[in-house]
């Protein structure tokens, strides 16, 4: 299909592109943080009990996203001079870095105080994040109608968002205690004060690189129940927010899983033969000799063969994801992306199901699946947020009106489901086994258990997403359609 000069969607260029990935890299510093550690942060660092945090954690995540479908259409009605998006990045900036360092602080309250602190800053940065990425998210909709330069602003958006979960997952907690001098509270304070200090002057980057290219033109402005009955109609909105929820879903499932299949299935000797075999305790040792000899804080790797192994596994996984990121556009471009998603979705699952069938002994097999999965599971990050975008386009294709802040927001919601679903499912999972957190061995039964459901229960939800896409009606030929007669309408409302 060709353009005309006049007719074709704007392109991006490489710095705007870089500037608009700059901004998830802010904001996923401080989010990978909470995912993973603000448990650990409350009842090991702040000393607050367990059944306290874990209800600050699910109150904060429950206003958090009931917040973001309000956000959306706040966010759909700003009216700047810089747009409706951009001016949420500029406006939350600092805001958001400075209520993350409040987080991650300790002062000495007594423990009602404590808890108290705990829950005011968690809901601020709860909320101060979703009037920052939500906006952020239908940016991405609105920098260019062009379906291929989508496909590589996801990859370039999630390329940054691997990076932040690289630091986070793998990096962190030597980075605390390096900052710290070991101590777990000044690192984490230290170590937040500059993410937020990098944070906010990614997000005024982000600000300053993009512009907003798609408005809606006056003649679109609607009711919030005009937009609200939009989306209940939208058939691929519908489909986008069972994928996204169930993708979500195995997301948490695995990622909160895996540390048992290590600590519970895989043969620990065979673990640490594994590390030495292949040179990764020796790379720490001269990493450790370097620091020392810049005056700095070892690196403080973990120590047992389950939990280094384990970490090694995540950074792999994490490395083959951007791999795979890479590969999104060129072949989303050739096939489309509901083709390419649902593919590199289903083979993904294949390598995820296979860690049942895989001895305790066979670490080296574990390790290649996990390299195989990551990477397919890599093309697939982009191509999710993409679609949402077309599904936006469709909708104002077909109804003439756009609420892009709002379709994200329940995509968002719909993301923030998945995980705590998936979340909630590996707590229960473990007690149906019979799990003993303090057993040095458990049941065969339980071991059996936890293999099931690092494979089977977590590969079904993927399964089902798949499923789900024969429902999907923005193919390669229609995202062509849409990308044609939008750039026709817009074109005409400028004249």
């Amino acid at each position: 299909m060709t353009f005309t000069a006049s007719s074709a969607p704007a392109r991006l260029g490489v710095p705007e592109k870089l500037g608009y990935c700059l901004g998830d890299l802010a904001a996923n510093l401080i989010f990978q943080t909470l995912l993973t550690f603000i448990a650990f942060f409350y009842t090991d660092v702040f000393n607050i009990p367990a059944n306290a945090a874990a209800t600050i954690i699910f109150a904060g995540g429950i206003v958090g996203a009931c917040f973001n479908p309000l956000m959306g259409l706040i966010a759909d009605r700003t009216s700047t001079r810089w747009g409706k998006f951009r001016p949420w990045l500029l406006w939350t900036s600092i805001p958001f870095g400075l209520i993350a360092i409040l987080a991650f602080s300790t002062p000495d309250l007594g423990n009602d105080g404590k808890i108290i602190y705990a829950s005011l800053t968690y809901v601020l940065l709860m909320l101060v994040y979703s009037a920052n990425n939500l906006p952020y998210s239908a940016l991405s909709g609105v920098m260019t109608g062009s379906m291929s330069d989508r496909n590589s602003l996801q990859s370039y958006r999630f390329v940054a968002v691997m990076v932040a979960q690289f630091i986070i997952q793998v990096l962190l907690l030597p980075l605390v205690l390096i900052l710290g001098g070991g101590d777990k509270v000044a690192g984490f304070r230290n170590t937040m004060i500059i993410f937020a200090i990098a944070g906010t002057l990614c997000f005024l980057i982000t600000f300053m690189t993009t512009r907003e290219r798609i408005v809606p033109s006056a003649a679109q402005r609607s009711s919030i129940g005009q937009d609200i009955a939009d989306l209940l109609k939208n058939r691929p909105w519908v489909v986008m927010l069972c994928v996204t929820v169930l993708v979500f879903i195995t997301l948490a499932l695995k990622g909160g899983l895996y540390i048992y299949y290590f600590r519970s299935y895989l043969d620990p000797a065979q673990l640490a033969a594994f590390l030495r075999g292949i040179g990764f305790n020796d790379f720490i040792a001269g990493l450790n000799g370097l620091l020392a000899g810049l005056g700095l804080t070892a690196f403080q790797w973990p120590e047992d063969a389950a939990t280094s192994a384990f970490s090694l596994f995540n950074a792999i996984g994490i490395l083959m994801m951007v791999v795979g990121i890479g590969f999104s556009r060129p072949l989303a471009d050739h096939f489309g992306k509901r083709v390419v998603f649902g593919g590199a979705l289903f083979v993904s699952t294949l390598f995820l199901l296979a860690f049942y069938f895989y001895a305790p002994g066979s670490i080296g097999i574990v390790f290649i699946s996990q390299l195989l999965h990551g990477f397919f599971y890599g093309i697939t990050i982009p191509l999710l947020w993409a679609m949402i975008a077309d599904v936006a386009d469709y909708s104002e294709w077909k109804n003439h009106r756009r609420a892009t802040a709002l379709l994200f927001s329940a995509m968002i919601f719909g993301l923030k489901a998945g995980l705590a679903i998936g979340g909630a499912l590996v707590a229960a999972l473990l007690s149906s086994f019979g799990y003993d957190p303090h057993g040095a061995t458990q049941a065969p039964a339980v071991v059996d258990g936890i293999r099931l459901a690092i494979s089977l229960y977590a590969g079904l939800p993927f399964l089902l997403a798949v499923a789900s896409l024969a429902f999907y009606d923005i193919g390669k030929a229609v995202e062509h359609t849409l990308e044609r007669d939008l750039g026709a309408r817009r074109l005409a409302a400028q004249q």
